[in-house]
């Protein structure tokens, strides 16, 4: 019998697309080299909790319910959950970091998550609310029997360490790992990014993206810091790989590197995601290891509700009818689109749905009644790839709104949602 493929989730906490370049993840992008690294990859839900819970149920958060932070995820919504389909293959599961799917707002802060509220993994150290329960430099998670598991030293290095820890301590069993990071999510408690002391001095000439430059936000306070966490993630993604290899695992094992969205520093909106933009949508996304086209880029869309059913492909697994996303794989192999557009739900800043294609970004938001939206925003990245100019009342632009604003009514009902009343927006700023 040939030998199940063990899977290892690395997964980063709002983190850009851009940031994985030679400069800042050099072990990231020599991975890629190994692999296949996805150049249009976007979140289904730009803020933590909600596009983790796609991840975990497999479907939209309009039918996980998660449609904002501070929600306790409920697997009634989905067949199986991810780790649950796993563990019915025979795989040993394991969930190490940040978890953010129990507190109904602060309830798990100070204390372990009960076994009923973690999505079917056997082996469990993770804190629900790691941005609070730690800082980048010591803090709390909590074990399979909720007892107080605390570190110090560099939160990144710890989680990594906890990781290699479990790798070794698995024997025969094939094993799917979800290893959750916070890094390069500020730190809530302080408002900081968190990097190792003086790390982020390397980065303070590094030059600003093209959409984050001139406009009003924190970056030019955070942007080096933030790129410091970054490479420490890389750091640790190299030490994975090394332990991987020493233990004589590595051609038997994909590894999957992602984010849950990105950063706009504060310069779309009054905090850091949470918007249609590119800078809170586009993610990085890597996959390597058994049976992975080496050394390729894959140059069609993805979206991350499509990860849950990939990492089943990968490993063999049926994939439950009700998910919604698309396997990549094989999709991937043969070089072909598996969609045309990533549909995007947006939460908390506002209720705002999105469509992104290659080419555009359209965009609605709630203002009233139940399922009434106005149009919000319409870019067209290859002429504006800073994403400046709004041309969502551009009278050239009208048709390809009305093109846009079809794919999106489809999209929400599919994802369980009634067609939306959409009016024409009157007033709207450029960027």
């Amino acid at each position: 019998m040939e030998k199940k493929t063990n899977v290892i989730f690395f997964f980063s906490d709002q983190q850009r697309y851009d940031t994985v370049c030679e400069e800042v993840t050099p072990n990231i992008c020599e991975l890629a080299q190994d692999g296949t690294s996805f150049d249009f990859a976007y979140t289904c839900q730009p803020v933590c909790g909600p596009a983790r819970a796609c991840l975990q149920t497999g479907v939209y958060a309009s039918i996980n319910g998660c449609i904002t932070n501070g929600i306790p995820m409920d697997l009634s919504c989905t067949e199986r959950s991810l780790a649950e389909c796993f563990n019915g293959a025979g795989y040993d599961t394991a969930y190490i970091g940040k978890w953010h799917l129990a507190s109904h707002y602060l309830q798990y802060r100070n204390k372990g998550v009960p076994q009923e509220l973690r999505g079917g993994y056997r082996y469990w150290l993770a804190a629900d609310l790691l941005e609070f329960s730690s800082d980048g430099y010591h803090g709390t998670l909590w074990d399979n029997d909720c007892n107080p598991v605390e570190f110090e030293g560099i939160r990144a290095d710890k989680l990594t360490d906890y990781a290699i820890d479990y790798i070794r301590s698995v024997k025969d069993k094939p094993f799917f790992l979800f290893l959750s990071q916070l890094e390069p999510h500020h730190q809530n408690t302080s408002g900081n990014y968190e990097c190792p002391e003086g790390a982020g001095k390397e980065f303070e000439n590094f030059p600003y993206p093209e959409e984050l430059a001139g406009l009003k936000g924190d970056y030019p306070k955070h942007y080096a810091d933030y790129l410091a966490c970054c490479k420490r993630l890389d750091y640790n993604v190299g030490r994975l790989v090394e332990e991987l290899k020493n233990l004589g695992i590595y051609d038997d094992t994909v590894l999957v590197y992602t984010s849950d969205h990105g950063c706009h520093f504060r310069t779309r909106n009054g905090e850091y995601k949470r918007s249609c933009h590119d800078a809170s949508t586009h993610i990085p996304l890597i996959v390597v290891g058994k049976d992975i086209p080496k050394n390729k880029r894959y140059s069609h869309l993805a979206s991350l509700i499509d990860l849950p059913p990939t990492l089943l492909e990968i490993a063999g697994i049926e994939i439950p009818k009700c998910y919604n996303g698309k396997p990549l794989i094989e999709a991937v192999k043969e070089d072909r689109a598996v969609r045309d557009n990533v549909f995007i739900q947006i939460s908390e800043s506002h209720t705002g749905r999105c469509v992104t294609t290659k080419r555009y970004v359209y965009s609605i938001k709630k203002c009233g009644g139940k399922n009434v939206y106005k149009d919000d925003y319409l870019y067209d990245r290859e002429l504006d790839p800073a994403q400046r100019h709004n041309l969502i009342n551009s009278a050239k632009h009208q048709e390809i709104k009305k093109q846009l604003r079809k794919t999106l009514i489809e999209e929400m009902v599919k994802a369980g949602e009634e067609a939306p009343i959409i009016k024409r927006r009157i007033f709207y700023q450029d960027i």
